[in-house]
């Protein structure tokens, strides 16, 4: 089977204008994901996909391979399905242009279990939730898994309702990276947004609202994601 990567990146981040260009240790932020992504032993091929000619011709400097979107694209997703209409594979892996220390390993064990189960549409990733406040924080989004490790639920909520000291345990935080089959992302990305999507403003809804199941890998820990030159530092600062 042929499995791609697809990185959307972004130029009018309305937090982060040019956030895929700025600067890490040498490099700009697009670079790093592309680099980190390369690394992963099962894509046969990574691609940004991006709605900007300066950040198309910055991953042609540096040798990686982008393809200009369409700047009326609703989402990330919207962007990698484009990319999927033009080429020719089975499975596709949707990594978050503002992730530049994306563990590759990640990666290869979302296709793994794409290849393993063919019936599996989608698939994601989430680790644990390391403290109350991140449970409690809107801007961590938090999934609830069935007893076959698929998501029954992705909310901004705190979940479990009644929390104790240790009640967070009963949650995961979901990271944005995403496993589909090819023929699946191309049908999904032409549907309504649906009700509980709007609510939570989480696209991953919209699936299970249509009785997808989404199989979610756990992994140790997420990467430092870039929202906000504040992050920027942050990443600097971890390198």
């Amino acid at each position: 089977m042929k499995v791609i990567g697809v990185i959307p990146a972004r130029y009018g981040s309305k937090r982060f204008p040019g956030k895929p260009l700025a600067q890490l240790a040498g490099k700009p932020v697009v670079q790093w994901v592309v680099e980190r992504a390369n690394k992963a032993r099962r894509l046969d091929r990574v691609i940004v996909a991006t709605d900007d000619v300066r950040i198309m011709r910055a991953v042609w400097h540096f040798g990686g391979e982008a393809m200009l979107t369409s700047r009326t694209a609703r989402s990330g997703t919207d962007r990698v399905a484009e990319v999927c209409k033009k080429l020719s594979a089975d499975v596709v892996i949707n990594i978050q242009g503002d992730e530049p220390l994306i563990s590759p390993k990640v990666i290869d064990r979302l296709v793994h279990v794409m290849l393993k189960d063919k019936r599996l549409l989608m698939a994601t990733a989430a680790g644990p939730l390391r403290s109350e406040s991140e449970t409690r924080s809107e801007n961590v989004v938090k999934v609830v898994l069935d007893r076959y490790e698929n998501a029954l639920y992705f909310t901004r909520a705190a979940v479990p309702h009644h929390l104790t000291r240790r009640g967070f345990r009963g949650a995961l935080q979901h990271y944005g990276i995403y496993a589909y089959r090819t023929k699946f992302l191309l049908k999904f990305a032409k549907w309504k947004q649906t009700p509980l999507e709007l609510a939570e403003s989480l696209e991953q809804l919209r699936a299970l609202e249509h009785g997808i199941r989404i199989r979610v890998v756990r992994i140790p820990k997420g990467s430092i994601g870039i929202d906000t030159k504040q992050d920027l530092e942050k990443a600097k600062r971890y390198l």
